[in-house]
């Protein structure tokens, strides 16, 4: 029983990190918005909560076997996973930021960090609950 439930609150805080830093992104995609040559970026929710929650390998780097390779460029690690927004109409500046897009995705997101939180505080209520017996 314990084990399930610390798998359950283990599983809902990975979400809401995730959740968080995708908000993140989204938010610097929609202040970018007028960056020329800025490029959106976003990620795969899903395999990246898969990745976290150990349920999928996660990538391996490629190894420098030859002098002339380059090395894994610093931060290589938390940019891991992200996806890079294909332009929906061609833009003079190469700003692929689409607001129609960006401010949809955010509120989505949004919404779902919600559930999460309230999930989450559902869980804990009741396991405070069936500690005290009521």
């Amino acid at each position: 029983m314990i084990d399930r439930l610390s798998d359950t609150l283990a599983f809902q805080s990975q979400a809401l990190v995730l959740r968080a830093e995708r908000q993140r992104l989204l938010a610097s995609n929609i202040a970018n918005a007028d960056t020329p040559g800025y490029v959106a970026r976003d990620m795969d929710f899903a395999t990246a909560l898969r990745q976290a929650t150990g349920t999928q390998a996660r990538p391996q780097m490629l190894a420098a076997t030859h002098a002339g390779h380059l090395s894994p460029r610093a931060g290589a690690d938390s940019e891991r996973g992200l996806l890079y927004a294909a332009p929906s109409q061609t833009n003079l500046d190469r700003n692929t930021v689409d607001m129609d897009r960006e401010r949809a995705n955010f509120a989505d997101n949004a919404v779902k960090y919600e559930a999460s939180l309230r999930f989450l505080n559902g869980s804990v209520s009741t396991m405070l609950n069936a500690i005290k017996g009521q």
